[in-house]
């Protein structure tokens, strides 16, 4: 046997205040709501409650007098309606709260991914500001070839004294071989 005390004994008295409601899963209930408010709302329901609602009127107005079980002012049928109507409400208002909830969290979802997005476009833009700015201080093609052009030329003016140099020296080494020999 357990050790636990039962709470369902008849022995004991019942703690006052508390009321033991029947549990129910909150999330189920809400999905079956929405089922119910989602129905509500479409041609279909309304097509069969106008089917339900003239086959009730017919029956308790073409009937015989003693198959009627709804006399002329329609009261059961008006019962019926507002017990329905009372309870779609709060069904439809459940529906419509889950669905706020939802929508509020997508646009929280949606601004942090904005914000998320926006964070790397300006990443990005800054990026391609520093490498403008980086491109502006690496030589472009045109600088190049002018820089290279002005290389070649001087290189020729340099070769060009050179093979000047090279000759005045080689005509001075003949000159002086000429004037060593007899």
């Amino acid at each position: 046997m357990s050790t636990e005390p039962r709470r369902d004994r008849l022995d004991q008295p019942v703690e006052p205040g508390r009321v033991r409601l029947p549990r129910y899963n909150a999330e189920t209930f809400g999905r079956w709501s929405e089922a119910i408010a989602r129905y509500m709302g479409t041609a279909q329901f309304i097509v069969w409650m106008t089917i339900v609602i003239g086959a009730w009127f017919a029956w308790n107005t073409l009937a015989p007098a003693d198959l009627r079980f709804d006399p002329y002012t329609f009261t059961f049928l008006t019962l019926i309606l507002s017990l329905q109507a009372s309870y779609a409400a709060p069904l439809i208002l459940l529906a419509q709260n889950r669905q706020t909830d939802r929508d509020r969290l997508a646009s929280e979802e949606d601004r942090r991914r904005a914000a998320m997005q926006k964070a790397d476009t300006e990443y990005l833009a800054r990026e391609i500001a520093s490498l403008r700015i980086a491109l502006g201080e690496v030589a472009t093609r045109d600088f190049l070839r002018n820089e290279l052009a002005r290389l070649a030329d001087e290189l020729d003016e340099a070769a060009h004294r050179r093979e000047k140099r090279a000759r005045s020296e080689w005509e001075e080494d003949r000159k002086d071989w000429e004037a060593d020999r007899p």
